[in-house]
């Protein structure tokens, strides 16, 4: 039985095939399949407003090849999210439905309450009791989950992230908004850890030095920070051998989980390795399961 999840976001959109695995009583999904592609519709969501022809057609032919890719793993279900660039175009809901009559996929296009449940539901999976902020900064933006001894207070989704940064169209108090949230809503009596998701955390975390197999510290991601910003983009590139996609929105991503720890008192952090991606597969088992059933 094999699932797969389509995640297109502001940055990059990728898709992940998983297979289901059972072996004594244990269930687990393993990646047999993953393919990211830049489209960056940020780029053209955060300055222009709408998704360009170019960038509608790049995406007609991304979906395209997912088709083919399920197809040839005889995948089962699938399913396919949209996040901030594409739910801020004037013209998402347009290019949605070129992209189903051309290749069949359905996109979802989904609110960050959406998206931040889907994350959560593979996150609280690694954590303890205590106090954590989950900290999941996107293309277009930063959504935050507070828990407490594993239950999920509250949340805020804020247009705040990588590539908006990057482009310079931010809110100017996008910065303020979060860290008053933070301020008022952490119970700053208890200790507290911060978990991160997001392709950039994930980066710094492989460069960082580490306190544990998923762990690391606060000054750690800001001394890796601090030492990828000195290198221009084309040495990141060719010196750090960063993806171009990447070694651009690495260092204002980078200042939004700091920032958020900051603010919240945090100074380790855990880097689960999960994403949006995981809660679409852990979704669509579950789903498959309740049919099952019945």
């Amino acid at each position: 039985m094999k699932f797969a999840a389509i995640d297109i976001g502001s940055n990059g959109a990728r898709m992940q095939i998983s297979s289901v695995l059972h072996d004594e009583g244990i269930t687990r999904l393993k990646k047999v399949e993953y393919v990211r592609f830049p489209l960056r519709l940020g780029h053209d969501v955060f300055t222009e407003g709408r998704i360009s022809p170019l960038s509608e057609d790049r995406m007609i032919k991304l979906m395209l090849s997912y088709q083919l890719l399920m197809e040839l793993h005889e995948v089962e279900d699938y399913m396919a999210c949209a996040t901030s660039a594409m739910r801020e175009a004037e013209n998402g809901y347009e290019v949605r439905a070129h992209i189903e009559q051309r290749t069949g996929i359905h996109i979802q296009i989904i609110d960050g309450q959406r998206e931040a449940e889907l994350v959560n539901n593979v996150v609280v999976k690694s954590l303890d009791n205590g106090q954590y902020l989950h900290i999941d900064v996107g293309g277009g933006s930063t959504e935050l989950n507070l828990y407490q001894d594993r239950q999920k207070i509250i949340a805020k989704s804020f247009k705040l992230g990588s590539v908006r940064l990057l482009e310079g169209k931010e809110s100017k108090t996008a910065f303020q908004k979060m860290q008053e949230w933070i301020l008022k809503n952490v119970d700053h009596t208890r200790p507290i850890e911060a978990v991160g998701t997001g392709g950039n955390i994930n980066k710094l975390f492989d460069l960082s030095s580490k306190l544990s197999e998923s762990s690391t510290s606060l000054d750690e991601i800001l001394r890796m920070r601090d030492y990828i910003a000195q290198f221009t983009l084309a040495e990141r590139i060719n010196k750090l051998q960063l993806n171009p996609d990447r070694a651009d929105v690495i260092v204002p991503a980078g200042d939004i989980y700091t920032s958020a720890m900051k603010w919240a008192g945090a100074t380790v952090i855990h880097v689960p390795d999960v994403g949006l991606k995981d809660g679409m597969l852990q979704l669509l088992y579950d789903r498959a399961c309740r049919k099952k059933r019945v």
